[in-house]
């Protein structure tokens, strides 16, 4: 079955709760979401690893360090850069950089960077953020024939001279009496 042949979705009164799904579809997709999820999931082990206490038996570890500040700044500031490149898209690009230099920041301030598990969604989020673009609108027809003619004559046609060349075809030199 191809899609010319599959019946179109019935149009009667849509459930809130599918309104409220498409409704978040269109947000999502008009921003960066993953890459702002994925920096908001990492700055969450790099901001708890520094101050967590495992205990194994009857053996408690800190892994607490003397950057603490540093790796809740850090976690915190990657959440920030996340929510920001939610809802302000403009300024993936930078947020994008950001969460990339903050993710390498944490590897020597905050446990390997959250022993990895802040640093590697990190550098994704990165990736996901800078390389994001909204996507474009496409061009309206001309509607009226004035504006058609306009078009035209801003744009003139390609003299022979200007015309691209077929295969082992020689270029003419142009008289202007046209082709010979």
């Amino acid at each position: 079955m191809s899609s010319a042949t599959v019946e179109a979705w019935p149009e009667g009164q849509a459930s809130p709760v599918s309104r409220a799904r498409g409704g978040f579809r269109a947000w999502r997709r008009s921003r960066p979401f993953w890459g702002g999820l994925l920096a908001m999931i990492a700055g969450l082990p790099i901001l708890y690893f520094p101050y967590a206490h495992l205990s194994l038996g009857g053996l408690t570890l800190a892994m607490s360090t003397t950057a603490g500040a540093g790796s809740m700044i850090i976690g915190i500031m990657m959440i920030v850069l996340g929510l920001t490149a939610w809802f302000q898209p403009v300024v993936r690009i930078f947020c994008g950089v950001a969460t990339t230099i903050l993710a390498l920041i944490s590897i020597p301030v905050s446990n390997l960077g959250g022993f990895g598990m802040g640093l590697v969604p990190g550098l994704l989020a990165g990736g996901l953020l800078v390389s994001w673009a909204p996507l474009q609108l496409p061009a309206e027809p001309v509607a009226d024939e004035a504006a058609g003619t306009a078009a035209a004559e801003a744009h003139p046609a390609p003299t022979v001279a200007e015309q691209p060349l077929e295969y082992g075809a020689a270029p003419q030199p142009s008289t202007g009496e046209g082709p010979q």
